[in-house]
């Protein structure tokens, strides 16, 4: 889900309550101003989907890191035997380089 600077959500859907300190708000207030956001809102929504997307997508490549480094382990400790093309690249090559 993208969302943009603008109210992009329908507010029907869920609610989402939180406390702050006075500072806390006056200070996502002045960056909600700065970065261009209609209100606070928008701007929480914004900045909690960017860094949710981030978390999920850090994540998922440790997840496909695990997955791919499974994959070479099980390359090298069981390797398949080779198939025609390879064998025939093998006899090409020391046919090529024996002379």
């Amino acid at each position: 889900m993208e969302i943009s600077k603008s109210n992009n959500y329908d507010s029907k859907d869920a609610r989402f309550d939180t406390r702050l300190s006075k500072d806390q708000k006056a200070h996502f207030e002045r960056a909600a101003n700065l970065g261009g956001f209609r209100n606070l809102t928008d701007f929480v929504v914004f900045a909690v989907n960017e860094k949710a997307n981030e978390i999920i997508v850090n994540h998922n490549q440790v997840i496909a890191g695990s997955q791919d480094q499974e994959v070479f382990f099980n390359a090298l400790t069981q390797p398949s035997k080779p198939n025609d093309a390879l064998l025939k690249a093998v006899s090409d090559y020391k046919e090529l380089y024996s002379k």
